[in-house]
């Protein structure tokens, strides 16, 4: 489960198994725990899927974490899981899309 609250902080808890929970790790959080990877960036939106998360920032850019399989990610050819948000190059800020 993904909480954003009013300060932009996103909280996560729950089942950790493929990273989705974006700590850095596979441990499942009985409890909320702020994702530390958004300190300083404004994120206005999240959404959890059943193994991996989404966060929209204020500038526009996309981060993803959680499982890589079947590019349901959004990262190209790179499938594999990630424990931390990672940003969507190709719809980064100027990507030209």
């Amino acid at each position: 489960s993904l909480a954003l609250t009013a300060d932009s902080s996103v909280w996560s808890f729950g089942f950790g198994y493929f990273g989705q929970l974006g700590h850095g790790d596979e441990q499942d959080q009985l409890l909320p725990k702020k994702i530390v990877a958004f300190a300083g960036q404004r994120v206005i939106d999240v959404s959890a899927g059943l193994y991996h998360s989404l966060a929209l920032t204020a500038d526009g850019a996309v981060f993803t974490w959680g499982k890589g399989e079947s590019g349901c990610l959004g990262h190209g050819e790179d499938l594999s899981d990630q424990v931390l948000p990672k940003k969507i190059e190709a719809w980064a800020p100027g990507a030209g899309r």
